[in-house]
């Protein structure tokens, strides 16, 4: 196995702009100015792990590049984190270095996925992400800052570069920042990181290796099967209908409505997989059929909600991960789809462990 690069002290001018440019000139942007990582900021951020800086926390099995704490902190820095983000960020990297994720096939292929990190637990709250209003809007340090980060580590560390290793077709905005918190406040079902089985308090982070954001509006809907309707007839549009999983972020209008009917999530879920549905003459029709994937969600130990003569999206209930977020008013909820049409990649999460005492937070 590779190991992963040592660390190197680069002079530089003082002058922070020209620090800047510096930056542009080595190619370790995403486009945008970064924070120049001197020193004290990335051991300022490394003090956020107990571990050894030169601990290897994932690998790029194509490139054959490994992640060690170290590099991981100094992309932080550049990405705008503060410490008590750095977390986050080695569990998201812990969680996509399983083999089930496709650490390669998810950063390289003309899909255009971009790993959407989701954050659940009392961790989020504590550094501050926003779980409410312009949920996956600018404006908040740790949810961009997060997200971006893991862009740089993508870029400069596992060397996917843009036309050269990351060969998507159209690209997705979401690999400048893709990275939310799930909202606690006023949430009826319990949060993700207790559905996940962790401990009471614990936090966790969700990784998804995400398609291109996908809006579902519905003013209009007062039942959970009017709601849920909409969001499942994204889900089964032509254009990204697969076997492949999907994120469902339903906003507080419409949870109101769909909890009110006493649904749960994996009612929720059941919905979804029946209704987000085409006709295999209809897939035919849009050149989008294939014996294979069909047989492979009506085959031997098929889930029973799949109907003959039908492809639905996933291959069973529990593959749609669905959670609240977003602000009070609006009926505005989400569905982001997986990055391929098939099982490809499927998404990881792991627990976050806090910084060790005195660490500010």
């Amino acid at each position: 196995m590779a190991v992963a690069a040592k660390p190197r002290i680069h002079e530089v001018p003082d002058d922070l702009l020209a620090a800047i440019d510096w930056c542009y000139e080595q190619g370790w942007t995403d486009g945008l100015p970064v924070v120049p990582p001197v020193v004290d900021r990335v051991d300022a951020m490394l003090a956020a792990e107990a571990r050894p800086r030169e601990m290897v926390i994932a690998h790029h099995p194509a490139t054959g590049l490994d992640l060690s704490l170290h590099a991981a902190a100094v992309n932080a820095v550049m990405a705008g984190c503060l410490p008590e983000y750095f977390p986050v960020i080695v569990a998201a990297f812990e969680a996509m270095d399983r083999t089930d994720f496709n650490f390669h096939g998810s950063t390289a292929s003309t899909g255009g996925s971009a790993p959407l990190l989701v954050v659940s637990g009392p961790y989020a709250e504590e550094i501050g992400m926003n779980a409410d209003v312009n949920l996956f809007g600018p404006g908040n340090r740790a949810n961009g800052t997060i997200g971006r980060a893991t862009r740089l580590i993508l870029r400069n560390v596992f060397q996917m570069l843009p036309g050269i290793s990351d060969k998507s077709t159209q690209g997705n905005p979401g690999k400048y920042s893709f990275c939310i918190a799930e909202r606690a406040r006023g949430n009826p079902w319990p949060l993700l990181c207790e559905a996940q089985g962790y401990d009471k308090g614990a936090s966790s982070v969700t990784c998804f290796a995400g398609g291109g954001f996908f809006n579902v509006e519905n003013h209009g809907g007062n039942t959970p099967e009017e709601v849920l309707g909409s969001v499942a007839d994204s889900m089964a549009n032509y254009g990204c209908i697969s076997l492949g999983q999907s994120v469902v972020i339903l906003a507080p209008e419409h949870m109101k409505i769909v909890t009110d009917a006493g649904w749960s999530r994996e009612k929720v879920q059941e919905f979804l997989f029946v209704a987000a549905r085409r006709s295999v003459e209809g897939m035919k029709s849009a050149g989008k059929y294939r014996d294979r994937e069909y047989d492979t969600q009506h085959g031997e130990g098929a889930h029973a909600l799949a109907m003959e003569g039908f492809m639905h999206r996933g291959l069973r209930p529990d593959d749609i991960l669905v959670t609240m977020g977003g602000g009070d008013a609006g009926g505005h909820s989400c569905f982001i789809p997986s990055w391929s049409r098939g099982r490809t990649s499927i998404m990881q999460h792991q627990a976050i462990t806090p910084p060790p005492a005195g660490i500010p937070k």
